[in-house]
């Protein structure tokens, strides 16, 4: 895979709607939660614990990064995924903090 295989989506071209459906599903929800520390994570499935298989997380993190709401950072051959916050803050003022704030969905 090249560098370009990870490069986020222009979150300028996206519109609110595409977000919130994004954010509608509570894996993804879970995932941005998480990433709201600040801190780049890493890719692993251990890391995220979120009861699924590597590949439909996989899937995730993709669906969020070509919205361009994440990041991939690559360091060597390690993969750590990092919230754009200041990018989706300008784009959508308030979001992330109404998103990170309302409660948490029950399962």
């Amino acid at each position: 895979m090249t560098t370009s295989d990870y490069e986020a989506g222009d979150l300028d071209a996206v519109d609110i709607g595409q977000v919130l459906r994004a954010l509608g599903e509570p894996v993804r929800l879970a995932i941005v939660r998480k990433l709201a520390d600040g801190q780049a994570h890493a890719k692993s499935i251990e890391e995220w614990d979120l009861g699924m298989q590597k590949s439909a997380l996989s899937h995730h993190f993709r669906a969020l990064r070509l919205l361009g709401l994440t990041e991939v950072i690559v360091t060597g051959r390690s993969h750590a995924i990092r919230l754009r916050r200041d990018e989706i803050d300008r784009r959508f003022p308030g979001l992330l903090d109404a998103v990170l704030h309302a409660p948490q969905p029950t399962r």
